[in-house]
């Protein structure tokens, strides 16, 4: 199917719309970063959350 680039309006031959190969790759490497690591704290329950009957059965 021949389309029109909705970033560069030129015409271009594509399965599906929107941008054309060159611009997706162009859009690729502008927002390309890496990935980080995130430390969060380990969960604590509040005071006022009850425990389940069923897990204080003995």
């Amino acid at each position: 199917m021949e389309i029109t680039c909705p970033r560069c309006q030129s015409t271009t031959e594509a399965r599906f719309y929107g941008p054309c190969e060159s611009c997706r790759s162009q859009l690729r490497d502008l927002f390309r970063s890496e990935g980080r690591v995130v430390d969060v704290a380990e969960y604590e329950p509040k005071m006022n959350v009850t425990p389940n009957a069923v897990a204080l059965k003995d």
